[in-house]
């Protein structure tokens, strides 16, 4: 069923091809206009070119039991498997099993940023491929295998494609992905080393992702499942994942405040649709909460576009240290502004040296190496309580969504040693290290 286009099933759902096993997911609904369609590998409304997204039918009616049967699920993503797109047997076959990754209550850090309501960082560096990409591309790669594709890509800033690399090695595929020529060289590394081809693209994640949406339409394509354009639909509810795990580890609570990295903006809007989806269920209890989401100003088009007041994102060619957040055109941009609209968060942006000043920040407060996104949302969650935007007197949670190890070169001039001396106790002393 490795269908590449967008196939004639307005109206008829239960055209979907009964082989196809996706656990509760329904339809693939359009987000503009509500048209439903047969759940497949199509990722845009046939009638209004709106953007498509899984429909469920969620186990409504007993949340206790539901909860138990959560607690009692592997401890990763899958434990939640009757809210995702996946067949139940889902954790038994080859995947990464990324997930349920440490929520570090960063006392410390809020004491440097004046926090008192408790400041809590979700640090996502601890999946298989040290960063959050992996939670998408194992929702991905289910979709993948039901609609029988033999090859995964995607176009990616860096983290993805090292998370597709090493998917489909586990999987058992091929993979062939995409990348901007200009990458930093630890991401390049860990996405070739899996096996699979590597292709840089001369331009911008920008001109990536548009010749990925012409190779699908193309015959080359036939075969390939792309996780964030044709399988976009299924790769982007990996992300709620994260909205599930932070309420759980909360004790089945939202926090009040979050603090989400932009780069497509997928992030984002599907963490607010896993927290909708908690409490539809009643998984956890309805309350208020804000989203603010963080951009680098040298590509921050939703930032500007919330500042300005507009509906509309203009593109921006992207400027900044922050490469895995640089898409200049994000996707999801409008839906970001109404979501932290809606919540009465915002969106704000900071500056290159602010966010190799919040990677330091976190990892001499916490013990936590950032990649440059994490300095991102430290350094803006510092600007919007200096700004009387978010307030420090409640729980506030920051997302950390990759490993600093992969963005050395951020930090590599404040990052040395202390001193270079003889191997003696003199030495020592006389570089005024003896005390302290």
């Amino acid at each position: 069923m490795a269908v590449q286009t967008v196939a004639s099933t307005a109206g008829t759902p239960d055209a979907a091809d009964p082989a196809v096993d996706l656990g509760p997911a329904a339809a693939l609904s359009c987000r503009e206009c509500g048209e439903r369609f047969a759940l497949g590998p199509i990722f845009a409304c046939e009638l209004c070119f709106g953007p498509l997204e899984v429909a469920y039918d969620l186990p409504l009616g007993d949340p206790e039991a539901l909860r138990k049967q959560i607690e009692s699920g592997p401890e990763n993503i899958w434990r939640y498997a009757p809210l995702l797109p996946v067949p139940a047997d889902v954790a038994e076959k080859p995947n990464l099993n990324p997930g349920w990754t440490k929520l570090v209550k960063a006392d410390n850090l809020a004491r440097e940023l004046g926090v008192t309501g408790g400041l809590y960082v979700k640090d996502d560096s601890g999946n298989p491929t040290h960063s959050f990409k992996d939670r998408v591309v194992a929702q991905a790669l289910e979709a993948a295998r039901a609609f029988g594709f033999t090859t995964l890509s995607c176009s990616s800033t860096g983290n993805l494609a090292g998370a597709v690399g090493a998917a489909a090695a586990r999987a058992g595929l091929r993979s062939c992905v995409f990348i901007p020529h200009d990458l930093e060289q630890a991401k390049v590394v860990t996405a070739a080393v899996y096996g699979g081809e590597l292709v840089a693209i001369e331009g911008t994640y920008d001109d990536v992702n548009r010749f990925c949406s012409e190779l699908i339409g193309d015959p080359l394509g036939e075969g390939w499942g792309f996780v964030n354009v044709n399988l976009r639909p299924y790769y982007g509810e990996g992300s709620k994942t994260l909205a599930y795990e932070i309420c759980e580890q909360f004790g089945w609570e939202i926090p009040d405040q979050w603090v989400i990295p932009i780069a497509s903006g997928s992030q984002l809007t599907k963490i607010d649709k896993g927290l909708q989806e908690l409490i539809k269920l009643g998984l956890v209890a309805d309350k208020p909460y804000k989203i603010f989401g963080a951009q680098a100003t040298g590509c921050s088009p939703v930032s500007a576009a919330f500042k300005a007041g507009h509906d509309v994102v203009r593109p921006q060619k992207p400027d900044t240290i922050a490469k895995s957040l640089a898409i200049g055109n994000p996707a999801d941009g409008p839906y970001v502004l109404d979501i932290a609209r809606r919540t009465g968060g915002a969106v704000d942006d900071v500056d290159d040296a602010a966010v190799v000043d919040a990677i330091s920040l976190l990892a001499r407060t916490e013990g936590i190496f950032a990649e440059t996104a994490g300095g991102v949302t430290v350094g803006v969650t510092k600007k919007l309580i200096e700004a009387g935007l978010l307030d420090p007197s409640l729980s506030t949670v920051v997302l950390n969504t990759g490993d600093g190890l992969k963005t050395l070169d951020a930090v590599a001039d404040r990052a040395r040693p202390t001193a270079t001396i003889r191997p003696d106790l003199d030495a020592f002393r006389e570089a005024g290290l003896a005390t302290g």
